[in-house]
């Protein structure tokens, strides 16, 4: 019997109204199978790789809308063309630079964190962007790579505990968090095509909590791959680390996105858990396709194996799943808001965290806060040079940025100072990523002798002088794609500075970068501060730390040692990094940063075995010249006290200055004895307090068998030695002034 047209529509409006995926409030998982069932195998193909430069399609047949990318972590990118990587040309396309993530892991503040996830997530949906490609966390394993800034410091613990509240921030606004880069990206040189090999100890320890965190603590709706290779397998379609670790040991229901060009074999993609794929640099038009992305790995190669019978569809529907999940958390969230962009509560919480982020390092003769020097110089590049244009796929479009030196100035003329500038040296003159530019044009025709007479002259008829340096965000220095050459700062500055301390003593060192460096002038300069790359507030921020308006609390996320061969990665020739014929091996094992700078004054070489691979770890030749979790104020603490009782800590700690001020209190764990190599200690809580002058509080910590574990190679699990273990307190790595026995 035929059915009429009236009854036809009927008949397809009941079916459309009855379809779970389109009814909001229906659960999850029952909304992605719903739209499974209806797609096509066609449809299922094109969700799961892009159909731009950084846009994967929905199902236009059924509603489901595209899946649209930013680039993080530090602020929403501006838009590009279509196919290309050039500017798209728009001028609404700006956004809030936010510090880069060295700078929030030195605030040792999750609630910074927290703020943090929240405000750029709002200016992601003001943008109508979906997932956030951060952030990042991976390792500071050498002080060269390139992408360090992006990251947040050489501890795991740390690193996950600022991740997790950035993720919940990002998250509560509807837009995915894509946590990167999974896993073992340490390094930009060689990062396409180096094979890393490591102890599972070092791996579960080391370069997975973070990631782990992430996932389970964070709920991280996506995950990018890595370009490098571990285990011979690459990071995008990597066996171990997608299924075996993210998916089995994890239990991650969130989508697996290939860093852009990350994908490079099919088979491997299908079966070894990559769930949508971007970048990849293939020519569809070349092999008869209507465009590129239908020749992308999961694209029409794909196809044709399913076509021919090669492979199932089983995991293309388990990809499918990924993926939907992933649009219905956010471009299909109807509860999501609409955001907002360069808000006064945005600039503010740049401001903010800047502030908290500021690591001052030294402070002789209390030179700073600034007070009663009415004419100030302030010296070198960095003072005016734009930070957040360059540095790879985190440059950005900032509406506006407050350079170091209109922050001085503007402070300085509500406190009756005069401030005169000279340029010190000449670095990098340019400032374009990808189309996006400056304005700045800092070509300076002057020889070194001239630059540098200049500010000799300048520093010698000044009350203070105020250098502002460090690197910037060219290639070689703190950017994506290469790794730093050398860890001397760059463009003459150290000669420049003993230059300067011999024509005025009172010399206070202002560093930008996002990466240690050597210091042979650190005896020459009275201050100094390590003030990252901190975005659109940089100069009010800095200025607010120098004139006292914020008592600093930043602390280090990251060992300083004197020379790049006091780092153990760079011990052991190329093998050890940047890699022998595309092989890496992490010869340092689980002892990096400060687990390394602990063994100094060890008499011998730790000799051990971990699985098959033998390690002989000499001790350093020279302690730090600042260590992990350093990191001076205004003011001074005292942590003392510390009693177990009940499982958990308590420790003591009373602001024994005259400003208020805060202080982040870090809790080691060493076992007295050990049943194998372990490190002398290891970071497992931390608090930051705030306190008036002469305040004390009692900080508690409980106590969490996790918190002693080890991994076991041969169980394949953490594991806890029963025994005495002891709790040491302090306020750096090296400043350990409280400790407990505990008994587990």
């Amino acid at each position: 019997m035929k059915m009429s047209l009236l009854a036809i529509m009927i008949a397809v409006s009941a079916a459309v109204s009855a379809q779970v995926y389109l009814d909001f409030n229906a659960p999850l998982e029952k909304r992605v199978e719903d739209a499974l069932r209806h797609m096509t195998l066609e449809e299922k193909i094109a969700i799961i790789h892009a159909q731009s430069k950084f846009s994967s399609p929905g199902v236009a047949r059924l509603g489901i809308p595209e899946l649209w990318c930013t680039d993080g972590p530090h602020g929403i990118r501006a838009e590009v063309k279509w196919d290309e990587w050039e500017q798209a040309g728009q001028t609404n396309d700006y956004c809030t630079a936010f510090p880069a993530l060295t700078c929030l892991a030195s605030t040792w503040n999750p609630e910074m964190a927290r703020l943090y996830g929240e405000v750029i997530g709002e200016e992601a949906l003001y943008r109508k962007k979906n997932v956030l490609l951060g952030p990042g966390v991976n390792i500071y394993r050498t002080p060269l790579n390139g992408r360090n800034f992006e990251y947040m410091g050489e501890d795991p613990y740390l690193s996950a505990q600022m991740a997790v509240p950035y993720i919940q921030g990002v998250q509560s606004k509807g837009v995915a968090t894509c946590v990167k880069h999974y896993a073992l990206n340490n390094q930009e040189d060689g990062r396409h095509t180096v094979n890393v090999s490591l102890s599972d100890r070092a791996l579960y320890e080391i370069y997975l909590p973070a990631f782990k965190a992430a996932v389970q603590e964070g709920k991280s709706w996506s995950i990018m791959g890595a370009y490098n290779r571990f285990d011979g397998q690459y990071a995008c379609h990597n066996h171990r680390l997608l299924i075996d670790i993210l998916r089995k040991e994890w239990g991650f229901d969130g989508a697996v996105i290939s860093d852009w060009g990350g994908c490079s074999n099919t088979k491997e993609a299908i079966a070894n858990g990559l769930d949508l794929e971007f970048g990849s640099w293939t020519d569809g038009l070349t092999d008869g396709s209507s465009n590129a992305y239908d020749n992308y790995y999961m694209a029409t190669p794909y196809l044709k194996l399913i076509w021919g019978k090669a492979v199932g569809t089983m995991e293309l529907d388990e990809k499918v799943r990924n993926v939907l999940r992933l649009i219905f958390r956010t471009s299909m969230n109807p509860k999501k808001a609409f955001g907002a962009m360069v808000s006064e509560e945005h600039q503010k919480a740049a401001r903010t965290i800047a502030d908290e982020g500021i690591v001052l390092l030294k402070n002789e003769g209390g030179i700073l806060p600034i007070a009663g020097k009415k004419k100030i110089v302030v010296i070198g590049e960095n003072a005016i040079k734009m930070m957040t244009v360059g540095g790879g796929s985190s440059s950005l479009k900032a509406r506006y940025e407050i350079s170091p030196l209109d922050g001085i100035k503007s402070r300085a003329l509500r406190a009756g100072c005069s401030v005169s500038y000279t340029r010190g040296y000449v670095g990098d003159i340019g400032g374009e990523y990808n189309g996006v530019h400056s304005g700045q044009n800092l070509a300076d025709k002057r020889t070194v002798e001239e630059l540098t007479a200049e500010a000799v002259e300048a520093a010698k008829n000044a009350d203070l002088v105020i250098f502002v340096g460090g690197l910037n965000k060219a290639e070689h220095q703190d950017c994506e794609g290469v790794d730093r050459l050398q860890y001397d700062l760059p463009y003459g500055q150290d000669a420049l500075l003993r230059n300067l301390k011999a024509a005025n003593p009172n010399l206070v060192a202002v560093m930008l970068s996002g990466n240690a460096y050597s210091m042979p002038w650190l005896n020459d300069v009275a201050a100094l501060v390590q003030a990252w790359y901190i975005g659109s507030e940089t100069g009010h921020a800095i200025a607010d730390v120098l004139f006292g308006d914020v008592n600093p609390s930043g602390h280090l996320p990251f060992t300083i040692m004197p020379s790049l061969e006091d780092y153990p990665s760079h011990q052991y020739g190329a093998i050890g990094y940047p890699g022998e014929d595309n092989e890496e091996v992490y010869k340092e094992d689980i002892f990096v940063g400060y687990r390394y700078a602990d063994l100094f004054g060890r008499k011998k070489a730790l000799s051990y075995k971990t699985g098959d691979m033998d390690f002989r770890i000499a001790p350093p030749k020279h302690k730090p010249l600042f260590a992990f979790g350093f990191g001076l104020s205004y003011t001074t603490f005292e942590i003392a006290d510390a009693v177990v009782k009940d499982n958990v800590l308590s420790v003591k700690v009373t602001n024994t200055g005259d400003k208020a001020g805060k202080t982040v209190v870090q809790m080691y764990v060493a076992p007295k004895k050990a049943s194998v190599v372990r490190p002398v200690k290891e970071l497992k809580a931390f608090r930051k307090v705030l306190l008036k002058a002469g305040e004390s509080q009692v900080v508690k910590i409980p106590l969490t068998e996790s918190m002693f574990q080890y991994w076991d190679v041969e169980k394949h699990a953490f594991v806890t030695d029963k025994g005495s273990y002891q709790l040491m307190v302090g306020d750096a790595s090296d400043h350990i002034t409280a400790k407990a026995v505990y008994n587990l």
